[in-house]
C-alpha cells in the first residue's frame, strides 16, 4: 500500500486504486471509514462479484456518510480509469446512460472509493441487455410486520419455487425484508419476466393470504408485500454483500436455506461478514449452475386469469394494465390524507409526529400499517412522502386534510 498526501493507493488485481480521504467516516456510530468500506469489499469480492459482477450497476453514493445527502448516479463518472468497463443502457423513459460494469476486485475498490455503499446491478449481463438472467423475489414487510412473518413467507416462497422447478437463493435485504434470487435462462424479455414474477406473487398470496400480499397500492397491503415490479426494466435491488445505509452498517447476507428459520439480520454487518465469508465461503457459490425456465410461471399467469397489475408510476401505461389510479384517489373505502413531503425521511417523520401531537385522539386509533411512508424516487435521489389511512378512526373523528408539514417542493419525475 502506497500513501500520498491525500490518499492511500492500494494495489488490487494488479491495478493501482487511489483511495481519497480514506479516513472519512461513513458510519458515525461504529466509526467506520471509507477505507473500512474498501477493505470490506475486497474481503468479500468473490461473492460480491458473483452477485453484481459482469452487470451494469447504478451507483448509490453517500459522499459524506449515511447521515448526509445521498444520490443516485446512473451515468458512469467521466473521470474514471480506462480499465473501468461501461455499457450503454436504454431506459423506459427514453433516456440512455453508460453504467459501470464491475469485473474484478479493483473495480469494487474503485466504487467504494466513490462512497458507493450498495451494489445495485440490473438483472442482465453486459453482453445481453434485453434478456434478464435473474428473477428477483423482493419480500417487503409493511410496517408492524415481524421478522418471523418475513421468515414464514420466505419458506412459503421456496415451496412455490420448488413446485415450478426453480431454484431460489435467499439473502437478507440488509433492511427489514428478504430477497430471493432465481437464476433463469436468458430467453425472455423484461416484460415476460415481470409477468412471471407477478404470477409467483399471486400464488404466494393465495397460499398464505393472511401473511403475504401482491397488492401494489400501499393502502391495500397487509403482511409481506411480494414486489413483482422489482422485475420491471430499469429496476435494481441491492446485491448480495451490499452494505446498507443503516447505523450498524448492516449488509445483505446470502444464506443457505437451513439458516433462514433462525437468522437475525442484525448479525450480518460490514464488521462481521468478512469472518463469516472466510469461514463459510459464499453461500450462493452454486447459483450460476442452476439457470431455470420460467415457462411454468408464465403458464400459471394465464391460468390465474387476472390479467396485468399496476406498474410503477413513471412507466408508460401498458395496454394490458388496469387503471393506474391509487385507491385513495378513487371512490373508495380508504380515507387517506397526506401529511408531508421532505427530502430527508427524518424531516418527514418529524412532521408526522407533529400531526399526531395535534390529533392525539385520532392517532390513538391508528395501526402500524395505517401510516404509509413512501420512498419516492426522483431523477437523482429519493424523497419521502407520508400519508395516513384513517380507516380505523371513527368517521366523526377523522381530521381533515391540512396543509402539508413539511411541504418541500420536490419534482417526482425520474
Amino acid at each position: 500500500m502506497k500513501k500520498t498526501a491525500a490518499a492511500e493507493v492500494l494495489v488490487v488485481a494488479g491495478r493501482e486504486v487511489a483511495i481519497s480521504n480514506p479516513g472519512k467516516v461513513l458510519f458515525p456510530e461504529p466509526k467506520l471509514t471509507k477505507l473500512d468500506l474498501v477493505r470490506y469489499y475486497l474481503a468479500v469480492s468473490e461473492g460480491a462479484l458473483r452477485g453484481a459482477g459482469g452487470r451494469p450497476n447504478m451507483l448509490v453514493r453517500y459522499p459524506n456518510g449515511i447521515e448526509s445527502e445521498h444520490f443516485y448516479q446512473k451515468r458512469a463518472p467521466d473521470s474514471r480509469p480506462r480499465w473501468i468497463e461501461v455499457v450503454e443502457l436504454h431506459f423506459p423513459s427514453g433516456r440512455a446512460a453508460e453504467e459501470v460494469v464491475p469485473r474484478d476486485a479493483a473495480a469494487l475498490a474503485w466504487l467504494a472509493n466513490l462512497a458507493c455503499l450498495e451494489l445495485h446491478p440490473h438483472p442482465v449481463r453486459a453482453g445481453d441487455l434485453e434478456h434478464p438472467d435473474e428473477l428477483r423475489v423482493d419480500l417487503d414487510p409493511v410496517p408492524g410486520v415481524t421478522w418471523q412473518q418475513v421468515q414464514q413467507v420466505t419458506t412459503i416462497t421456496r415451496s412455490v419455487l420448488d413446485d415450478f422447478k426453480l431454484v431460489g437463493w435467499p439473502k437478507t435485504s440488509g433492511s427489514r425484508g428478504m430477497h430471493i434470487c432465481v437464476r433463469i435462462q436468458p430467453r425472455w424479455t423484461f416484460d415476460e419476466v415481470r409477468l412471471a414474477a407477478l404470477a409467483l406473487a399471486r400464488e404466494i398470496e393465495q397460499r398464505a393470504p393472511t401473511l403475504a400480499t401482491s397488492k401494489w397500492w400501499k393502502e391495500e397491503r397487509q403482511g409481506v408485500f411480494v414486489d413483482y415490479n422489482q422485475n420491471a426494466k430499469d429496476r435494481t435491488v441491492a446485491a448480495a454483500y451490499s452494505v446498507r445505509p443503516r447505523p450498524d452498517a448492516r449488509v445483505s447476507a446470502p444464506l443457505s436455506w437451513d439458516e433462514v428459520e433462525d437468522c437475525d439480520p442484525a448479525d450480518f454487518t460490514l464488521v462481521t461478514m468478512p469472518a463469516r465469508f472466510k469461514k463459510l465461503g459464499d453461500r450462493h457459490a452454486g447459483i450460476d449452475e442452476h439457470a431455470s425456465s420460467i415457462a411454468g410461471l408464465l403458464e400459471l399467469f394465464k391460468r390465474q386469469g387476472l390479467g396485468d397489475a399496476p406498474w410503477p408510476p413513471h412507466y408508460r401505461k401498458q395496454r394490458s394494465e388496469p387503471v393506474r389510479v391509487q385507491p385513495s384517489k378513487r371512490k373508495t373505502k380508504h380515507p387517506l390524507i397526506e401529511i408531508g413531503r421532505a427530502r430527508r425521511k427524518e424531516d418527514a417523520l418529524a412532521g408526522l409526529e407533529r400531526w399526531k401531537a395535534r390529533h392525539r385522539e385520532a392517532a390513538a386509533h391508528l395501526e402500524a400499517a395505517d401510516v404509509l411512508v413512501d420512498a419516492m424516487r426522483g431523477r437523482y435521489s429519493t424523497w419521502t412522502r407520508i400519508r395516513i389511512n384513517l380507516q380505523h378512526v371513527p368517521e366523526a373523528r377523522r381530521p381533515a386534510q391540512e396543509p402539508l408539514d413539511p411541504d418541500e417542493k420536490i419534482r417526482s419525475s425520474s
